[in-house]
């Protein structure tokens, strides 16, 4: 009776350590599932925030100019199209400057311009250097100013950020395979002999391995359940620290994290348990006896 106990407190401490490393695994692999798709919609942010400047010809009249931004607005590449008149700049300059330059000048020496914003997908240099090549051909716009180099450094640290968090996430998928294997194969070890008797009295591979597949199966939707509760508070803690977060760490996101998860919880637990218990049902008793 003693031994069953002992025995049966020896299998839930199996169980619980199963449970606990694949927690630990899949927060880590659900955290960089989040990171890698919120750096994505932080590069969108950031990319449809770059604003390019339109100067137009100082012979265009406030209709014309307004009928041009509507026109731009219509583009496929445009995410936003203000237009800025010329009275405008001056009014803001002169209270920057706590004088008006046109006192001096006999006339208003600012232009006016179309403060513009690309869609995330066409900001990048290739799809710029023809938009901008169509914004030189109007007779209506004299110069562009856009920040370009600025452009530049933030396609290439978000494709290095990203690649980092690729590489990690695979060198802990292969580190969190090894590890859970090692756990899993430990517990399939001590029921080895139960195993080979069942084989010697008929019982076929996919009948021996169906209890298996079916606890570490419970195992890996209870540690995927507490790994997207652990991950859920994070990201309701980084909701009320800041509120920016919300439009980064959308709704479509944290769903496909928790479905993540949950993927790789039961792939990973039923891969490693398929393997390990095949490992010793192609072993013969002597083998058994010797591992």
């Amino acid at each position: 009776m003693s031994n069953r106990i002992f025995t049966k407190k020896k299998g839930d401490m199996h169980i619980a350590t199963l449970c606990l490393s694949t927690t630990l695994v899949l927060i880590i692999l659900g955290m960089i599932v989040l990171f890698l798709f919120a750096a994505n919609n932080i590069s969108k942010s950031v990319k449809e925030n770059l604003t390019a400047s339109l100067i137009l010809d100082d012979s265009l009249t406030l209709q014309q100019g307004k009928k041009l931004t509507q026109d731009m607005l219509r583009r496929p590449y445009t995410h936003s199209a203000d237009f800025i008149g010329k009275d405008k700049v001056l009014k803001e300059e002169t209270k920057a400057m706590g004088i008006d330059p046109s006192e001096f000048l006999d006339e208003n020496p600012f232009m006016s311009s179309i403060e513009l914003t690309l869609k995330a997908e066409y900001a990048n240099k290739d799809s710029v250097k023809w938009i901008e090549k169509e914004w030189k051909q109007s007779k209506s716009i004299t110069d562009v100013i856009y920040q370009h180099d600025l452009l530049d450094k933030i396609n290439n640290n978000i494709q290095k950020i990203s690649l980092v968090l690729v590489i990690l996430a695979v060198f802990l998928l292969i580190v969190s395979f090894t590890l859970i294997n090692n756990t899993i194969r430990l517990s399939v070890y001590s029921q080895r002999f139960k195993m080979h008797t069942m084989k010697l009295v008929g019982a076929t591979y996919g009948f021996i391995r169906k209890p298996f597949l079916k606890k570490m199966m419970f195992v890996g939707i209870i540690s995927a359940s507490l790994a997207c509760v652990f991950i859920g508070i994070c990201i309701v803690l980084l909701y009320n620290y800041e509120q920016y977060a919300v439009s980064i760490i959308t709704q479509d996101i944290v769903l496909i994290t928790y479905i993540s998860v949950f993927v790789l919880g039961l792939l990973i637990s039923t891969v490693c348990t398929f393997i390990s218990v095949n490992r010793f049902l192609k072993m013969t008793a002597a083998d058994l006896y010797r591992y």
